[in-house]
């Protein structure tokens, strides 16, 4: 049976430990889209809207790379050591997975 990399729940993700601090921040940036709405709704300047996606956009990137390095640091360093085709697989979605990032 192959094991799928992004599936791999008996060892626990990387980000496991910072699980709270994750939920604390996507939680806020749920709160940023429903300011987002209210401001369309509310007909604001948009300029003001731009400013707020502007900030609704770092905040998920930072989500975004902490999640990233959590994971290359617990799944692709223990990949790694292991070694063998789970490496190159590790390795791969993790590139894939910067080149979206860079691309978005």
């Amino acid at each position: 049976m192959t094991e799928q990399p992004h599936t791999d729940h008996e060892s626990g993700h990387g980000y496991i430990s910072a699980k709270d601090d994750y939920l604390k921040r996507l939680r806020r940036i749920e709160g940023q889209a429903r300011g987002l709405q209210r401001m369309v709704e509310d007909e604001k300047y948009c300029i003001d809207i731009l400013t707020q996606v502007s900030a609704m956009t770092k905040a998920l990137q930072a989500v975004a790379l902490g999640l990233l390095e959590d994971h290359i640091s617990h799944c692709v360093v223990d990949a790694a050591v292991a070694g063998g085709s789970e490496a190159d697989a590790k390795i791969k979605e993790a590139t894939d997975a910067i080149a979206r990032l860079v691309r978005s």
